[in-house]
């Protein structure tokens, strides 16, 4: 039994963290001598529909495959698709099989939550968007949740030990627990003694909502900080809030009248796209949890397409080695390798790994990702239609 509910690293390494039945087909295969040569592919779906999703997940997927005798090609994470394969890998069956479990898992996961949060990215291009989901997952899924939203192009994000992993430094202030542990009546004691302490790098931003009305606690902080408070944060509860366009515009104003226009709003607290595209005009950034770290994970397949050389497919999917391009006009194609793809298509899937060997580390870069996700976007046209 582990500390905790975790399936280790070794155990994915291993080809331990499987289903059960490649386990029995290893079994049976060894017995008959079977070991052929295949291509498979990983697919949503397989053929465009025009219903786009973002591609992440490819750092781990490429870790686990790394060392084995394999040749993978993938699209680059920050593309966007909408059919056909994301990746294709070549190579003896029983070298890779029993891995198919955790790939999957890899991809599946942290394209929904990219996906999730480039709705967000799109509904507010203009704000500062960080991912407050951490709380709402098994802290093993943390850094996935943190470094899909970063493909997405957020701002940043709050888990500490996420940033560890990934190599980003985690954001965030003070919870209502900091103010409510200086009581009721006190909370320009409690923003007082956070400016005071935390390190000179971290932005004075009170948050102000806690016991009394948003706009009350605003005018209090101001007061109390002066020209040390860089921003506000409104977390209230949604079932208070009222219309909260008009809270947030009733603070802008009293900031305004105040002198202190230069104060940033800051908006948080189970929040979505609709709610980012109502507020984008009047708050300067928010902080997104459980739409985005509770994103549905893609449906993600991989298929056996070739078989000793020859197509090979089980019903309802498309038999023989492909490519998927990007056209001009934002048009995503599906066409066999071997054939000539449209006149002005860009070829998505690149190699990635040649007989288990990193062959380019080029998708791995985050600011690049999030780069090639809104650039992607805008051309496909994706949230166009909000």
């Amino acid at each position: 039994m582990s500390e905790f509910d975790i399936v280790g690293a070794d155990a994915i390494r291993e080809g331990r963290a499987t289903d059960a039945y490649f386990d029995r087909t290893e079994q049976v295969l060894a017995a008959a001598g079977r070991n052929p040569r295949v291509v498979a592919e990983v697919t949503a779906d397989q053929f465009p529909d025009g219903d786009f999703e973002l591609f992440a997940g490819l750092e781990n997927a490429v870790e686990l495959l790394s060392g084995l005798d394999v040749d993978v090609d993938a699209i680059p994470e920050g593309r966007l698709f909408d059919g056909g394969p994301v990746m294709r890998i070549e190579g003896r069956y029983l070298e890779f099989g029993r891995f198919e479990t955790s790939l999957l898992g890899f991809l599946s996961h942290a394209s929904g939550i990219a996906t999730a949060a480039l709705d967000c990215r799109i509904a507010a291009p203009e704000s500062a968007v960080l991912s407050f989901g951490a709380r709402h997952v098994h802290p093993a899924m943390t850094a996935t949740v943190e470094r899909s939203a970063l493909v997405a192009g957020f701002d940043g994000f709050s888990h500490v030990a996420a940033g560890d992993v990934i190599g980003r430094e985690a954001s965030g202030t003070m919870p209502h627990a900091l103010v409510i542990c200086f009581g009721n009546g006190n909370q320009e004691a409690a923003w007082r003694a956070f400016a005071d302490e935390v390190d000179a790098d971290v932005p004075r931003i009170a948050l102000c909502d806690t016991y009394s009305d948003e706009k009350d606690e605003v005018i209090r902080a101001v007061r109390e900080l002066g020209d040390d408070l860089d921003g506000v944060r409104l977390d209230t509860t949604g079932s208070r809030r009222g219309d909260f366009r008009h809270i947030v515009r009733e603070i802008q104003w009293e900031l305004d009248a105040r002198g202190h226009e230069d104060v940033d709003v800051y908006v948080s607290g189970g929040l979505d796209p609709a709610d980012l595209r109502r507020l984008r005009d009047v708050a300067d950034g928010f902080g997104v949890g459980g739409y985005v770290s509770n994103a549905d994970p893609v449906d993600f397949a991989l298929d056996i397409v070739n078989v000793g050389g020859e197509p090979a497919a089980k019903r309802g999917k498309l038999s023989g080695r492909k490519q998927v391009y990007r056209t001009a006009d934002g048009g995503h194609h599906v066409g066999l390798a071997d054939r000539e793809g449209p006149a002005d298509g860009e070829p998505l899937l690149e190699p990635l790994l040649r007989d288990g060997e990193l062959v380019d580390d080029r998708s791995f870069d985050l600011d690049a990702a999030a780069e090639r996700a809104l650039v992607d976007a805008d051309r496909v046209g994706y949230g166009s239609e909000e």
